[in-house]
């Protein structure tokens, strides 16, 4: 699709990324590409083998991992937390979201499997503008490279929930704590249960929290977007960004998340994609049940949540602000669009996915039989990046593949 291919060059010749990767599936043909580079200052040009950071993008291969434990009747979706992880058993919750951190409420209900899919649990983020957020930045959470899913965990369960659980959404580190719960269910650590139920299966043969030594020189260089005179800067940790997240390539024992942290590659990806149209790799495994997939991807919110919205720290409402989750609903791990009319009639009703930290994001349309998947290295990005992927895509989706 040359439409698709300008758009991108356009956004690599102005600076604003460095080189971007994509690849769609439609009614079972394949449209593939990149355009520039994998390093900017040593011009090596994007490959098709790269393998990117994929960040947020772990969540729903997580989220896969937990439904197969459910569809094997070893967890419900309203077992409590601390059934798992006792730990949780004396959480508190802030008195209210602008709270002190020490005024402090009992906690009605615990929180529950599904309120971890659902971001309904009362957990937030480090880089969210709220005194929670704030309290995992003071301890660090997440932060360190030499820490165990379990350590961190171990953490998180000592600092109180921003809300009571199933009465707000707030994006969060609930899907870290589900990754926990599946090593304690299935008694393995994550990247094993991983590669054994989803990524053998599906064929993901380069997807992990670890990269091979010989496969090092292949990741693309991570970047950051600097807004104010719109250049790209080298990756760059700092405190409350959501940049200062430890991710390493070479810790293979004792590294694992389940809110980020994995590596992939687009066409690992888009395998991964594809499954999700009916539950089956494109060899014709069952992952899950067709009726466990319709269930993840359609929305379980009510309308007193909406509208979702993520406000990073630093995060100003002006008259440029968009809050590109407008449209959506939430899902069993997923985005769901639910309101074509706040999507500039975009899309199609039901078409779910989500995204990375560093411009990574990929989309399933099961009423079209499409899936698309873009891979780049850039946090803070322009989001504009996305939204004219998507639009691209739908407006010449019939010209895709000539």
């Amino acid at each position: 699709m040359k439409e698709l291919n300008s758009m991108f060059e356009k956004h690599v010749e102005a600076g604003l990324y460095p080189g971007v990767e994509w690849k769609i599936t439609f009614n079972e043909e394949i449209y593939h590409g990149t355009t520039g580079y994998m390093n900017i200052d040593t011009q090596e040009s994007l490959q098709d083998n790269s393998i990117y950071r994929i960040w947020s993008m772990t969540k729903p291969i997580i989220a896969i991992a937990m439904m197969q434990l459910v569809e094997e009747k070893l967890i419900k979706l309203d077992d409590p937390i601390n059934n798992f992880i006792p730990e949780f058993s004396n959480l508190k919750v802030l008195k209210n979201p602008t709270s002190s951190i020490n005024e402090l409420i009992d906690l009605k209900n615990m929180p529950t499997i599904k309120d971890l899919f659902m971001h309904t649990a009362g957990f937030s983020y480090n880089f969210l503008a709220d005194p929670v957020g704030k309290a995992y930045d003071l301890i660090k959470l997440f932060t360190s490279s030499n820490t165990t899913l379990e350590e961190e965990i171990n953490l998180l369960s000592k600092i109180p929930l921003l809300f009571q659980p199933s009465t707000n959404w707030r994006y969060s580190v609930s899907m870290d704590v589900m990754g926990r719960i599946i090593e304690i269910v299935t008694k393995k650590k994550l990247q094993s249960i991983l590669q054994e139920k989803i990524f053998n299966q599906i064929g993901m043969n380069e997807t992990g929290f670890f990269v091979p030594e010989d496969k090092i020189k292949r990741i693309m260089n991570s970047y950051e977007f600097n807004p104010n005179d719109k250049k790209l800067i080298n990756y760059v940790m700092d405190s409350q960004k959501i940049g200062n997240y430890a991710y390493p390539y070479n810790k293979e024992k004792t590294y694992a998340r389940g809110g980020h942290g994995l590596f992939s590659t687009t066409f690992d990806y888009s395998l991964f994609a594809q499954m999700l149209l009916t539950g089956k790799t494109t060899a014709g495994k069952v992952i899950l049940k067709p009726s466990t997939i319709k269930e993840m991807t359609k929305n379980h919110l009510n309308s007193s949540f909406f509208p979702l919205e993520i406000l990073s720290v630093g995060t100003i409402k002006n008259e440029d602000y968009v809050n590109d989750l407008d449209p959506y609903g939430w899902g069993l791990g997923f985005r769901v669009l639910i309101d074509l009319n706040k999507a500039n009639n975009i899309g199609s009703h039901g078409e779910f996915g989500w995204a990375g930290a560093a411009s990574t994001y990929f989309l399933v349309d099961p009423k079209k039989d499409l899936t698309a998947v873009l891979m780049t290295q850039v946090l803070n990005g322009d989001p504009v990046i996305k939204n004219d992927f998507v639009k691209t895509i739908y407006n010449n989706l019939d010209l895709v593949f000539e």
